[in-house]
């Protein structure tokens, strides 16, 4: 199965970006999915899920400003990002969380998403 992420670019600070996660199966098959990031030096971390009954769930860092959503006739997962800020300059990933610390899948490639101040 691939993951294949894209949509990041650079944005100024308060921007907007939508990130797509195109997948080579069915996402119906799996329970969630997820948006994770990672920056620099720092730990990947889960940014959103949803999952197979539409229920999401949000960083508290992200919320009211992030919206993830999919389409399970594209198997595609989306995150649609609002109000950029720089400490959020990431590579951004999705994956099928089987729990908190377990993935379905080897990670993708990722999209990059770089905030300008």
């Amino acid at each position: 199965v691939l993951l294949v992420e894209s949509g990041g670019g650079l944005v100024q600070a308060g921007g907007s970006l939508r990130l797509s996660c195109a997948v080579t199966r069915s996402i119906n098959r799996y329970k969630a999915w997820a948006w994770f990031r990672q920056a620099p030096e720092k730990q990947r971390e889960l940014v959103a899920s949803i999952s197979s009954d539409d229920t999401t769930n949000y960083a508290d860092s992200v919320k009211g400003r992030f919206t993830i959503s999919k389409d399970i006739t594209q198997n595609t997962v989306y995150l649609q990002m609002n109000g950029l800020k720089p400490e959020e300059t990431a590579v951004y990933y999705c994956n099928a969380p089987i729990s908190s610390a377990r993935n379905h899948f080897d990670w993708g490639q990722g999209t990059q998403v770089t905030v300008s101040s």
